[in-house]
């Protein structure tokens, strides 16, 4: 199996949006979210995508 997409982490203003083992940041507000997902993806490699008001997923693409 070759994986093309990875999820590296979860940035979130609403815990109860967080399931399973990818790595998990719960942030006070949509300021401190967005810059969390600004920082990680240049850490991680990866692109942060917005998939709701209050969550964002880091994805690495292969």
């Amino acid at each position: 199996m070759i994986l093309e997409k990875t999820i590296l982490a979860v940035i979130t203003t609403d815990k109860t949006k967080i399931q399973g083992s990818t790595a998990a940041f719960i942030c006070k507000d949509r300021e401190e979210m967005d810059l969390f997902a600004k920082h990680l993806e240049a850490i991680l490699d990866g692109i942060a995508h917005a998939i709701g008001e209050d969550v964002y997923v880091i994805v690495k693409h292969f």
